[in-house]
């Protein structure tokens, strides 16, 4: 159900341990046993890739996935129920110094570079947008689709986020808006999934997910999107045209054409060497990475051949 967004981030209330810790004894390695790990629910596709992997490579190994919006994914390393998650920030000094008392050190792992996608009905004939009229947009400044352009219909511009406590909500407001505050006619639906079907269903809307969520798993090229929906090409310009605007293609990532990116990190406050740590570092390492360049996002580590690309 859609609601609409409380754009109040509360400070993370640092509950004692004991009241949601939901850890066993450690008896898991590197390779072997069955954790729990808590992820940012806009990163889905490519950590549930990931983890087949993993699983299917070493078969005593179990890792289940708790997919929620940034602040929960947070709040579960911090309050212990769980040493790993992956997120698209690292902790604040506040978060660190928090698990420090706790004689936790956690490290954060960039593993990944991914990027804020915007997404319209198949029936929207715009298809550029800048950087400064989407700012307007997701501030209140610019309420219709023909305040964009006049070739568009006079409708409003249904903005829709997947979750209001997401990743996406809080760039929205770092990265696009500088810190100003996002409007109130703004929506939110529980998942990204729930956005590209909401999208998928009107013509007015504009979603705002992570790339991830739109990238063809068919195409091994990365060049193309899921075809139920429509892509925009973003410009850093106010005017937006075919020849300074980007779509969030793997190299324009890459290259920094595309202007809304952001980093993917695994969060692990493991003590030890145990199952977190093993996925953590298989991740990282060179299969991990693969499996990355091939879900449409920038690996960290990975070499990226551009060929050609407009």
């Amino acid at each position: 159900m859609k609601q609409t967004i409380i754009f109040t981030f509360l400070a993370v209330t640092f509950l004692a341990a004991c009241n949601s810790k939901d850890r066993t004894e450690p008896d898991d390695t590197p390779t072997s046993g069955v954790i729990t790990i808590a992820v940012d629910e806009s990163l889905a596709p490519i950590v549930q890739e990931e983890i087949a992997v993993f699983e299917s490579i070493y078969k005593e190994a179990g890792i289940v996935p708790r997919f929620s919006g940034e602040t929960e994914t947070i709040n579960r390393l911090l309050h212990d129920s769980t040493w790993l998650a992956i997120t698209t920030r690292p902790l604040t000094p506040e978060e660190t110094a928090y698990m420090n008392q706790k004689k936790l050190f956690p490290k954060a792992v960039k593993v990944a570079t991914d990027a804020i996608a915007l997404i319209i009905n198949r029936q929207n004939r715009d298809s550029l947008i800048g950087m400064p009229a989407l700012k307007d947009i997701l501030t209140g400044k610019i309420r219709n689709w023909d305040e964009l352009s006049p070739r568009n219909p006079s409708t409003p511009i249904e903005v829709v986020f997947d979750n209001p406590n997401s990743s996406t909500v809080r760039y929205a407001i770092d990265s696009i808006c500088g810190g100003e505050k996002l409007s109130g006619h703004l929506q939110a639906e529980q998942s990204n999934r729930a956005v590209l079907d909401y999208v998928s269903k009107t013509p007015g809307a504009l979603g705002i997910v992570g790339v991830n969520r739109v990238s063809n798993p068919a195409d091994s090229t990365s060049m193309s999107f899921i075809d139920n929906i429509r892509v925009m090409a973003v410009s850093r310009y106010q005017e937006a045209t075919p020849a300074n605007s980007f779509k969030p293609y793997q190299a324009y990532i890459a290259l920094g054409d595309y202007p809304m990116t952001r980093p993917v990190y695994l969060l692990l406050s493991e003590p030890r060497m145990g199952l977190a740590s093993g996925f953590t570092s298989f991740v990282a390492g060179d299969r991990g990475q693969r499996i990355i360049l091939k879900s449409g996002l920038l690996p960290a580590t990975q070499p990226l051949r551009i060929v050609n690309i407009k």
